[in-house]
């Protein structure tokens, strides 16, 4: 890292959670702080909260929850080797995420894939039920 990232003390939520490579866009790491995507130590924050090196932060990405640990802090966006080292996710965060993709993953097995859009004969089947379960 160079001696700038080194010397910041406070960095702004949103600048931060882009340079980490969490978000494509500031303007999207924005609007997930707004949205209630990010806490801190259980709280939500806004966009402009100084971040400082310790904190805890919880970050919810699709259907992931991470749980990190801020290790450096950073203004610009860099490699992503780089934005690797400014974070920890914490082990029972690691843990807690590889137990709900092994959920999901088990029970996407048991769905139900249908054939895609119905034919022109089996709609006209689905709309004679649903007028006789209506007609009743």
């Amino acid at each position: 890292m160079s001696d700038k990232t080194e010397q910041l003390q406070k960095v702004r939520a949103d600048k931060w959670l882009w340079a980490a490579r969490f978000f494509k866009t500031r303007s999207i790491a924005k609007n997930a702080v707004e949205g209630g995507k990010v806490h801190l130590q259980g709280k939500r924050i806004k966009a402009s909260k100084d971040l400082e090196v310790g904190m805890l932060l919880t970050i919810r990405q699709g259907w992931d929850e991470k749980e990190i640990c801020i290790l450096a802090l950073a203004e610009q966006r860099r490699g992503a080797k780089e934005a690797v080292l400014l974070y920890e996710e914490t082990a029972a965060s690691i843990e807690k995420r590889k137990l709900h993709a092994e959920q999901r993953k088990a029970l996407g097995a048991s769905n139900m894939h249908t054939q895609g859009k119905p034919t022109t004969k089996q709609r006209r089947q689905i709309h004679r039920i649903k007028r006789d379960i209506l007609d009743e």
